[in-house]
């Protein structure tokens, strides 16, 4: 599956519209979201930081790194690995209320098998503030 696949069955699964906003501040939490996964599914880097406030801050298994600059080289790398032939990827559900987004996925890479992993958001003023990446990964 191309990431392009991941980002039709994604926003099919997540059920949001995305219109164009001239204000990015004021998007909805759904819309950030939609945005964020159309921009990851896309693999434009650039897209996907432009959800992301300067200041926000990004829990991962790895650690907490906080700010834009910091945040970056991890999409780098993701987008980079989830770019690569023979990917799948399945959003199993994508839930939004008030200004908190979860997604939970899975996914196969070359390089590794996410068993299970999910995305939790805070989203004010059109920007995401926080996203905690939780997964059960196994390299292969």
């Amino acid at each position: 599956m191309t990431v392009t696949h991941f980002i039709r069955g994604a926003a099919c699964a997540a059920v949001f519209a995305f219109p164009a906003y001239a204000d990015q501040h004021t998007r909805s939490a759904s819309e950030v979201l939609n945005h964020h996964l159309a921009a990851f599914g896309s693999g434009d880097v650039d897209r996907i930081m432009s959800d992301f406030a300067e200041d926000a801050v990004f829990i991962s298994p790895d650690g907490v790194v906080v700010g834009s600059d910091q945040i970056r080289p991890i999409f780098e790398a993701l987008v980079a690995e989830f770019s690569e032939p023979g990917m799948s990827f399945e959003l199993d559900g994508a839930f939004v209320q008030d200004r908190y987004a979860q997604i939970h996925w899975r996914a196969e890479t070359a390089a590794n098998i996410y068993h299970y992993g999910s995305d939790t958001f805070l989203i004010e003023d059109g920007m995401i503030q926080m996203q905690a990446l939780s997964v059960s990964v196994t390299a292969k």
